[in-house]
């Protein structure tokens, strides 16, 4: 449909805890998830939350295959996910590099769960239950962040650890991230 702008740190959407989604299977539901995907893809992101395109609500979508921004991650499946509820599966944490596109062209370490539960809905209102790990776990932790108003640089324990890209790592092809 479109390719919505990207709301930045410091945008006052992006500190509110996004409302429910109380309906399902909407022409309105899927104009955002179209919006949503495209706004994704057009910015080579691994995934998107509706309150950076300044809609207040739960709902985020995000996926990987073959992304220049994250060269050596692994796949990570399309996914649609709406008033979702993480449960962590173990109190190991993982130190990992994490961008954002409402926070472009800067990387810092964020410790996330290396193993989670994710529960929510599709855009129909079907039931969404996964156990996941490794980058799959802090891409999900991450977009869903976005509707409890956090944004990366909040969860990092050591800000001597932000840096812009270009500089931490020269080369890769990173100017909006996420």
């Amino acid at each position: 449909m479109a390719v919505r702008e990207i709301l930045r740190m410091g945008h006052p959407v992006l500190l509110r805890h996004a409302d429910p989604v109380t309906r399902f299977d909407t022409p309105e539901l899927y104009a955002l998830l179209e919006d949503l995907h495209d706004t994704m893809a057009a910015a080579n992101g691994a995934g998107l939350a509706a309150p950076q395109i300044g809609v207040s609500l739960q709902v985020v979508v995000f996926g990987v295959r073959s992304n220049p921004r994250y060269p050596e991650a692994a796949q990570v499946p399309y996914t649609v996910l709406v008033n979702p509820v993480i449960t962590p599966l173990d109190e190991a944490l993982e130190d990992g590099w994490e961008g954002c596109l409402s926070v472009p062209g800067l990387r810092g370490i964020v410790p996330r769960h290396s193993r989670v539960r994710y529960q929510g809905f599709d855009a129909a209102g079907r039931s969404i239950d996964r156990t996941v790990e490794g980058f799959h776990a802090r891409v999900v932790q991450h977009e869903c962040d976005h509707l409890i108003g956090k944004l990366y640089p909040m969860r990092m324990r050591d800000l001597t650890q932000l840096g812009y890209t270009s500089v931490l790592f020269p080369g890769l092809d990173d100017s909006d991230d996420d």
